[in-house]
């Protein structure tokens, strides 16, 4: 019960910081712009937990694991879990913006793109280091704003949990590697 609430707090934090830059749309902003501000929010979060908890009391302590079956294990959730709790929080509460994580080698399939989008920003940030890929598309007859910024292996914790895991399908990631991105959608008010 307390690990929930863990979670679901730290969810509750991404998505409310990420509500306020998304704000920044409606007020004048470009898309750009807040979907920048967003990402910045996001990354920060997720870099924190990654290096602040599952590095350090998974990898380096080793007091408590890190596991995709987190409730089961009575377990850290890996930080791709969480900023997907976040994704769904925000989800659930707003029609402003959406957010993922993907990745061209992901190890839940359903992870990987599915737009055309999609796969030319995901390729796009691999091949272009430190550089993000911003573009339009249309879903459901709705035009959105959507960027894509690069999703790095930031500490020993993910280059081992992508590399060791049973349905990864690459298994030579380092640190600092790209291991996927975040794509940002704001839909465009006309």
């Amino acid at each position: 019960m307390m690990k929930r609430k863990a979670v679901a707090t730290a969810a509750l934090v991404l998505a409310l910081g990420a509500t306020v830059a998304a704000g920044a749309a409606a007020e004048g902003v470009s898309y750009r712009k807040a979907a920048d501000m967003l990402y910045r929010v996001m990354s920060a979060d997720r870099e924190v937990y990654t290096r602040m908890v599952v590095q350090r009391l998974a990898v380096d302590a080793k007091v408590v694991a890190a596991s995709e079956h987190f409730e089961d294990d009575t377990a850290l959730p890996l930080p791709a879990q969480m900023f997907r709790f976040g994704a769904e929080m925000v989800m659930d509460e707003t029609e402003d913006f959406s957010y993922a994580l993907l990745s061209l080698n992901p190890i839940n399939r359903k992870n990987g793109p599915a737009t055309d989008l999609e796969k030319k920003g995901l390729r796009f940030v691999v091949d272009n280091e430190g550089e993000n890929f911003y573009g339009e598309e249309e879903l459901g007859g709705e035009r959105y704003f959507a960027a894509v910024y690069p999703d790095y292996a930031v500490v020993e914790a993910c280059v081992q949990c992508h590399n060791g895991h049973k349905d990864s399908p690459r298994r030579d990631l380092r640190v600092g590697d790209v291991m996927g991105a975040v794509v940002i959608r704001i839909p465009i008010e006309e």
